[in-house]
């Protein structure tokens, strides 16, 4: 299955980082990473189901004017990004956030 691409791009870190802890907070996405493209542009990258990538990238969406003097220049998905991409775009899925994308696992009930 190929992930989807969600994008958000913002001025200014603290934007940045409120988009991308909404995002993780509201679907089961990954992080991939933030890139500052120029001049306090920063563009919030996370891959994921598509499904997740649109709920994801709305909650970003809903939460960055929560932050005084955030602003949303501009956002996208990519529902089947070309496998290419992945080797010209830092958006693939590196060994360093394999942690963060295992399944949550809960104890079994005390009673059988």
């Amino acid at each position: 299955m190929t992930l989807a691409l969600g994008m958000i791009e913002v001025y200014g870190v603290p934007a940045a980082i409120e988009a991308g802890d909404a995002m993780c907070k509201a679907a089961r996405i990954t992080l991939v990473g933030y890139e500052n493209t120029d001049l306090g542009r920063i563009t919030v990258l996370i891959r994921g189901a598509v499904g997740e990538v649109n709920v994801a990238i709305a909650a970003g969406l809903e939460a960055i004017p929560r932050v005084n003097g955030g602003e949303v220049l501009s956002h996208h998905i990519i529902p089947r990004p070309h496998e290419n991409l992945e080797y010209v775009l830092p958006i693939y899925q590196s060994v360093n956030i394999e942690q963060f994308n295992s399944d949550i696992l809960f104890p079994p009930p005390l009673s059988a």
